[in-house]
């Protein structure tokens, strides 16, 4: 029997959201507040990137820790009845969790409890036959994954990552920088440093590209033999937006969708910035994906509007 080749492994990144909607991201005077009804989503960046690929029709593979807890049941149930390739170890320290706060206007503030130790990692005798099998891997930088790269490296299976609101310091998310080939990150913690850290990136890592997404103002970013940071502006949801949770990963699973096909940097832009605005209209964390057809189509609209 042939193994299966996947087209994208995702490693680490399996969680649950709680989201709580609040007027505005601030503590309001007194010591409570009635919201509306508090809900818990199966989520986290990892969830987002594999749960986004699949819905584009790459085949993926998800590995990660999970607890033997109620949260994790929650996530294998979820996994098993969208179809999901999900493996998982047993971590004695539970499954993940974040508590994410959301205002009206769709903006979010999140909690995330990282409970795993910072010398967790992933067992090499667990990822190594699915990293064998991957035309591409993409890293959460919860830290299990982080002794993945020399196997990553020594395969020469092409790799990425997700920062999120790195500082352009912090030595944890610059091990993941400079060990990856595409590297994405949120520009909200260096907008006056963007082009400094930008290319930082390239000239002390391996990347080939950077992209730092920024919200409503759309994404920066920087190809290695660039000479400068190049702009691309946002795309306008075509729903009203009710929730920006899972944006960015949104953004990351349609820009490597287009990657593994090929595409030029301004189509992988657009198809992630297509992804992105669409998942602001849903409620919830990676509640809903946009599917091959649906990408395609908003990416026409997109161009012809833009």
């Amino acid at each position: 029997m042939t193994e299966t080749t996947y087209d994208i492994l995702v490693a680490g990144g399996a969680g649950v959201d709680t989201i709580v909607r609040v007027p505005e991201l601030r503590v309001p005077p007194g010591d409570s507040v009635f919201v509306p009804p508090v809900h818990d989503y199966v989520a986290h960046t990892g969830n987002g990137v594999a749960r986004g690929c699949r819905a584009l029709g790459l085949a993926t593979k998800f590995i990660d820790f999970l607890g033997d807890d109620i949260q994790g049941r929650e996530i294998l149930s979820a996994y098993a009845a969208d179809g999901l390739d999900f493996s998982h170890v047993v971590s004695p320290h539970g499954t993940p969790r974040g508590i994410n706060l959301v205002d009206a206007q769709g903006r979010r503030f999140s909690f995330y409890d990282g409970r795993h130790p910072a010398d967790l990692r992933l067992p090499r005798d667990f990822y190594l036959p699915y990293l064998e099998r991957a035309r591409f891997v993409h890293l959460s930088i919860t830290g299990v994954t982080k002794d993945m790269y020399a196997d990553i490296h020594r395969l020469g299976v092409p790799s990425s990552t997700d920062l999120h609101d790195w500082d352009g310091v912090n030595p944890h998310h610059r091990a993941y920088a400079l060990a990856s080939d595409y590297v994405f990150l949120s520009a909200a913690a260096i907008h006056d440093r963007l082009d400094e850290v930008l290319c930082s990136v390239l000239d002390e890592g391996r990347a080939r590209l950077v992209v730092a997404t920024d919200g409503a103002a759309g994404c920066h970013v920087l190809q290695r033999g660039d000479a400068k940071v190049r702009h691309f502006p946002a795309v306008a949801p075509e729903r009203p937006v009710v929730d920006s949770n899972g944006a960015g990963d949104a953004f990351v699973s349609a820009f490597l969708h287009a990657l593994s096909e090929g595409r030029p940097v301004e189509e992988c832009v657009l198809a992630g910035s297509v992804s992105g605005a669409f998942a602001c209209t849903s409620a919830g964390t990676h509640t809903e994906f946009i599917d091959l057809p649906g990408l395609r189509a908003g990416c026409v609209r997109a161009a012809a509007t833009g």
